[in-house]
């Protein structure tokens, strides 16, 4: 019987070591954009090789996180660069559009950053900062498969004094594969939400590389069983404490959310003009030599190109009100940063979603290739979209502008 449970076990993933050297810290926002044009120009060379055959982007991972862009938004009191919101959306956008997975990786470990600066007391601010300043990366285990609503939780923790010890099963594990340490959603004895941050290899702690959806295959996903797992207290954030009152935490985990689409998009948009103005054939009815000439091709473009400007306007525009409302939270500036975020939300997924579907129309037959492996933006474009739907966003929206009333408080708003 011994054996039979062995063998049924799920098998799970050996965490990876530290950074032998502490991370580079930024200095700047144009800095922090300059390094990530430098790291996306790397980075979109091996994309969809590591798609096709989901190759863990272990090396370029390592990269990202030394490069000093997982500590961007750190505030300067405790030594990070601070950058403003426009900047860290920006920055993600870049990579996002090099390889979007490496973009989705990083959002969870920022939105927890951002979390910390809101909840935590000084004494807990200094300890994680530091760490994240050092090259730590934060992977998560937020959701979980089999709850009734996304928001919420079964996964608990029981107090042991010094420490806590947590109990559940987690899913949608976005970058836990390759991390240092795991925030874990988990409840206390009074049904509040806190991030209990446990080391990748802690003795209970189970990753298990199971993610299987067609897009986004690399973000290094999938399920954690948390078997009496603990943390020390020093290292128990109290997440809940976000949503309590107006703070912009949930606007800062959308946003990011946001410039991973336009990424997305971004790419898809160049494939295509790449692929008429190299491969794709005139259509037999246009008496045209070149398909770069075809008029509704032209048309296509240009619109397209419209349509990922103004996405990528408001996501500058979020990261501004984002920085507002961080910087003085209420209900009014909390407000306007959801709101704006929730716009961009909007544009982001429809721009991803018919930038990646034009692809294949303007480029033709030719470009679905398995070759070329174009699909992948699509398949990418319509996994990550799926996070929260834009339906409700456009409720929200209108539910503001017409009645005034004030989005509700959460990650997903």
């Amino acid at each position: 019987m011994n054996v039979n449970a062995n063998v049924n076990k799920p098998v799970g993933v050996p965490g990876v070591a530290r950074p032998a050297e502490p991370a580079y810290i930024i200095r700047s926002d144009d800095e922090a954009i300059e390094i990530a044009h430098k790291l996306a120009a790397e980075f979109v060379k091996g994309a969809s090789k590591r798609d096709r055959e989901r190759i863990w982007p272990a090396a370029e991972l390592d990269a990202f996180s030394q490069s000093g862009l997982w500590s961007i938004n750190v505030p300067q009191e405790f030594g990070g660069p601070d950058v403003s919101y426009a900047t860290l959306g920006k920055v993600v956008e870049i990579i996002s559009e090099a390889d979007p997975s490496i973009g989705q990786v990083s959002q969870n470990h920022l939105g927890v950053v951002a979390a910390i600066r809101t909840v935590s007391d000084p004494a807990q601010q200094k300890l994680l900062f530091g760490e994240v300043l050092k090259g730590t990366r934060f992977g998560n285990a937020f959701s979980e498969f089999g709850s009734k609503r996304a928001a919420d939780f079964e996964t608990k923790f029981t107090d042991h004094g010094d420490h806590v010890v947590v109990n559940g099963r987690k899913f949608y594990s976005s970058g836990a594969l390759l991390a240092h340490k795991v925030p874990i959603v988990a409840l206390d004895d009074q049904g509040r939400a806190w991030y209990a941050i446990a080391d990748r290899n802690a003795p209970g702690l189970t990753v298990i590389d199971d993610w299987s959806s067609f897009g986004q295959r690399t973000t290094l996903s999938g399920t954690v069983i948390l078997d009496n797992v603990k943390v020390d207290k020093a290292w128990l954030v109290p997440g809940y404490k976000g949503y309590e009152r107006p703070t912009a935490d949930g606007a800062i985990f959308q946003v990011i959310q946001v410039a991973v689409d336009n990424g997305i998009a971004s790419a898809a948009i160049k494939e295509t003009i790449d692929f008429v103005r190299t491969k794709s054939r005139p259509w037999v009815d246009s008496g045209l030599d070149h398909a770069w000439d075809d008029p509704y091709t032209i048309q296509a473009i240009g619109s397209l190109k419209i349509r990922l400007h103004a996405a990528q306007a408001l996501l500058e525009k979020a990261g501004q009100a984002i920085d507002r409302a961080v910087a003085e939270p209420n209900a009014e500036t909390v407000a306007e940063a959801q709101i704006i975020t929730a716009e961009a939300k909007v544009l982001s997924t429809e721009i991803a979603i018919e930038a990646t579907n034009k692809l294949f129309e303007l480029a033709g037959t030719r470009s679905t290739l398995a070759e070329h492996n174009l699909d992948r933006h699509w398949r990418n474009a319509r996994t990550h979209t799926l996070h929260d739907p834009v339906r409700w966003k456009y409720s929200i929206l209108g539910k503001y502008y017409l009645n005034g009333e004030k989005p509700p408080l959460h990650a997903w708003s």
